[in-house]
Order: structure tokens, then C-alpha cells, then sequence
């Protein structure tokens, strides 16, 4: 074995949350290694929020050519040049990788590239692309590893092939008609884009509704958008048995018997922490059933000064969320007491129209017993929603039943991810529901859905 190279804090992975803490504390004169595989800056900017975000961009922009097209006022495009679209979602993840490398560089950490597994606690080797070796052993020790899609045991899947979110990003040629497995957020969101762009889509949903975790109102608005953007969104539909290629032609048996025939599969059916192979046992670190790290409120591990960030330890698969475990860490390394306990964490389904949530919606408030007063507004009531002829969608706000506390709130409709934080701030700084409702919010904007909205809140019992 190498020599032990001794630092202060070791990383293994350098996801949003990981990375942002080894780069301050690197920058405070500290003794700092990171162990990446290659995807640097991490899966956001390399493979998940960014590059779909882009992909999503341009479908949209499609997508509106199409519809000013059909009132005449856009010209007849020339077709979809799909390598162009490739190239464009990675110049956008080229240059964010760049300037990740630029912070790492100059912020003075030790950025090893290679394969990393602990040997010991808090201590681990890494296999350079060269075959060489380096061991690096920290006083701190930080596992930043993330997950990947899982593709789901159904007879002849993992033969097939099947393209997961990363694949399906590097694509320089349109599927004639992509099948995804899956309804929840990666799934639906890849869906929309890729029947935008020109494919043919069908969704198959094993679970009686997509987007499961949301009430079935929404999961409800959020099929009959799909559907009227031409996707086939098939629920309690499960699949048996995949023959085929995909790329090539694909052929899938349901459990009802019935076949469907594509040319590409999707999988989007959860995610698989990535935690195996990497010397775990001899770190010390427990993991729970699902394979997930088991950590405390603080973030840390069954093994001392070891700690956990991001998605591998069972934080929401956000990378707000991974960036607020980052503050987590820089809180309890300084000796303070900020943990995960309580955190209210907004997130956003990026098909159209937008879905944005923080707090709880009704199922969750009927399943813990709270009971509440709930307020629903059309978008199709706010001005600007109307001038943009964006009038899908609603919102949805929920306040005790008791008091004027705002404990929820959803919007579906456009804009949804930019609108939700000015409900989060009011939530965060316990206004009660009625200094929304009576703000003066700027006219026209969909903002200004929120007056409209907490006007409608029902009296008290």
C-alpha cells in the first residue's frame, strides 16, 4: 500500500454539499483532499439539474415555436438538429465544470481523481487513472457519493440496455419513441422535453397515479398536461419482460398481458445510493435496509468524526437540500447547533406548467391528524397567467385550522419554482397568512396570485 498521506479533512465525492464545504475550508488555510471519480462539480451540474434544465430549455423554445406557428406568427422551422441541442446542453455543463475546477484550483485543496474506498477509518485509497496509488487519511472524513437511477428487476431490463437520465442527455440523435419507466419527477420531466423535441413519449407508471407524492389533484392536472402534449401516460401499468435493444427496437410485455413497441427505454424508476465498493464496513459506517447512510441530525455517522452529505445519507435529492447539509457541517464543525431537524424544503417539477411545493400538502395534513383550511385559486384567475395565455394550473394554500399559520402551500402553473419562495418566506418568519393576502404585490405578475389566492382562506371554525 502507499504511503498514508495525512490531511485534516478528506472528502469522498464532491457533490454540491461536499464540495462547497472542503472549497471554504480549503480556502481557510486548511489541509484538504477531495477523491472524485471525474464528475467535477458533481452530478447537478455534470448530469442532473443542469444539463436537463438546458434539454427542458429547448424543448420549451420548441415547443413555442410550434404554438406561434399554429397562429401564423412564427416561421415554418427547418427541423430538429439534435447534435446541435447535445452540443448546446454541454457547452452549458462544460463551462460550470470549469468553474468548479477553477474554485478547487484556487482555493489550494488536493483534487484526486480516481476511485476511492476507505481501508480504514477515515482513511482511504484511491486508484489513479494511471494504475498508481495514493492513500489519504483525514482527521475529518466526509462521504459525498450520491446515487444512481436504479433499473428495476424486470425479466431482460439490464439486457436491453436502457438509457437512464445521464445516457439520455448524451443522445445526438431523437428516439423514434422513447418508453420511460417511471412517473415520478426525473421521468416526467425528461418525458415532456423529449416529446417536445419530436418523439413519440409513453410513460408507464406502475402506481395508480404519477407524481405519487403529491395530492391527486395535482397528479391529476399534471397527467392532462402530458397527455395534451401528446405523451401516452399509462398508470397500474407494469412491465414483465423487455426484449430488444434499446436504440435499436425494444418489445415489452405488461402484466396485463398487453405489448408495447419502442425504440428506446428510459428507466426513472428511483434511486440506488452509491454506497457499495466502497469500503463502508471498514469505515466503521452503518447503513440502513435501502443501503442509505444512517446519520444523526448533525450529519454524522456510526464512525467517529465521519460524517455523511447529500443524497447518500438519505437527504431529499435536491441540491438545495445537499447545500443546506453543507451548512449542517460548517455549523457543527465550528461547535455550533444548526442540524437537518425541522428544515422546510421547497422543490420544483420542471414540466409545464411548473410544479412548486414547501410544507405540507392535504394528504400529509390528513395523514398526521392536522387538521386545516385550505384555499385554491385557478390559474387561469391571475392577470398575467391570462396576457401569457399560461392558464393551466392552480395553487393551493393550506393554513391551521386554528390559527393564521401558513403550513403548505402548492402551485402548479407557470412560474410555480420562482413564486413558492415568497411563501417560504413568509413561512420562515411565522407571518401569518393574512400579511400576504394584504401585501401590496406588484400588477401584472403571477406573484400577484397570492393576494387572490390568501383571500380566499376560510374563516376560522
Amino acid at each position: 500500500m502507499a504511503p498514508v498521506e495525512r490531511f485534516e479533512y478528506v472528502f469522498l465525492g464532491g457533490g454540491k454539499g461536499g464540495k462547497t464545504l472542503a472549497v471554504e475550508l480549503a480556502k481557510a488555510g486548511k489541509r484538504v483532499a477531495v477523491v472524485e471519480r471525474g464528475m467535477i462539480g458533481g452530478s447537478c451540474i455534470n448530469v442532473a439539474c443542469i444539463p436537463t434544465k438546458s434539454l427542458i430549455q429547448t424543448g420549451r423554445l420548441i415547443h413555442a415555436a410550434r404554438e406561434a406557428e399554429k397562429l401564423g406568427a412564427a416561421p415554418q422551422a427547418g427541423g430538429l438538429d439534435m447534435k446541435r441541442v447535445y452540443q448546446r446542453v454541454r457547452s452549458v455543463v462544460d463551462g460550470m465544470v470549469d468553474i468548479n475546477m477553477t474554485a478547487f484550483q484556487t482555493s489550494g485543496l488536493d483534487l484526486i481523481v480516481g476511485n476511492g474506498r476507505f481501508v480504514a477509518p477515515r482513511t482511504i485509497e484511491v486508484t489513479l487513472a494511471n494504475g498508481d496509488q495514493r492513500v489519504v487519511f483525514g482527521d475529518h472524513a466526509f462521504i459525498n457519493t450520491g446515487t444512481t437511477a436504479t433499473v428495476p428487476d424486470i425479466d431482460g431490463l439490464r439486457y436491453a440496455a436502457p438509457l437512464t437520465h445521464v445516457e439520455a442527455l448524451e443522445l445526438d440523435a431523437l428516439p423514434g419513441h422513447l418508453i420511460v419507466f417511471g412517473g415520478g419527477y426525473i421521468g416526467l420531466e425528461m418525458a415532456q422535453a423529449f416529446r417536445r423535441l419530436g418523439s413519440r413519449v409513453t410513460v408507464l407508471q406502475e402506481a395508480p397515479r404519477i407524481a405519487m407524492r403529491e395530492d391527486a389533484d395535482v397528479a391529476q392536472a399534471i397527467t392532462a398536461a402530458l397527455v395534451h402534449d401528446g405523451i401516452d401516460v399509462r398508470v397500474s401499468a407494469r412491465a414483465v419482460k423487455v426484449e430488444g435493444h434499446s436504440g435499436k427496437s425494444v418489445h415489452i410485455t405488461l402484466a396485463d398481458g398487453s405489448t408495447l413497441d419502442g425504440t428506446h427505454i428510459l428507466v426513472a424508476a428511483g434511486r440506488t445510493p452509491n454506497t457499495r465498493d466502497i469500503g463502508l464496513d471498514e469505515a466503521g459506517v452503518k447503513l440502513d435496509e435501502r443501503g442509505f447512510i444512517v446519520t444523526d441530525e448533525r450529519l454524522a455517522t456510526s464512525a467517529a468524526n465521519t460524517w455523511a452529505i447529500g443524497e447518500v445519507a438519505g437527504t431529499p435529492m435536491f441540491t438545495h437540500a445537499s447545500f443546506d447539509d453543507y451548512r449542517v457541517l460548517k455549523s457543527n464543525l465550528a461547535g455550533g447547533t444548526y442540524t437537518t431537524a425541522n428544515r422546510a424544503i421547497p422543490y420544483a417539477l420542471f414540466v409545464e406548467p411548473e410544479l412548486a411545493r414547501i410544507g405540507l400538502n392535504e394528504t400529509e395534513a390528513a395523514e398526521k391528524g392536522i387538521k386545516v383550511r385550505v384555499a385554491m385559486l385557478p390559474m387561469a384567475a391571475v392577470p398575467r397567467a391570462r396576457t401569457n395565455h399560461e392558464t393551466a394550473g392552480f395553487m393551493k394554500a393550506l393554513v391551521a385550522a386554528d390559527s393564521d399559520e401558513i403550513l403548505g402551500f402548492t402551485m402548479l402553473g407557470t412560474q410555480a419554482g420562482e413564486v413558492v419562495s415568497t411563501v417560504q418566506m413568509a413561512m420562515l418568519g411565522k407571518l401569518p397568512y393574512t400579511a400576504v393576502r394584504d401585501a401590496i404585490l406588484s400588477h401584472p405578475t403571477i406573484g400577484e396570485g397570492l393576494n387572490l389566492l390568501f383571500a380566499k382562506v376560510p374563516p376560522r371554525a
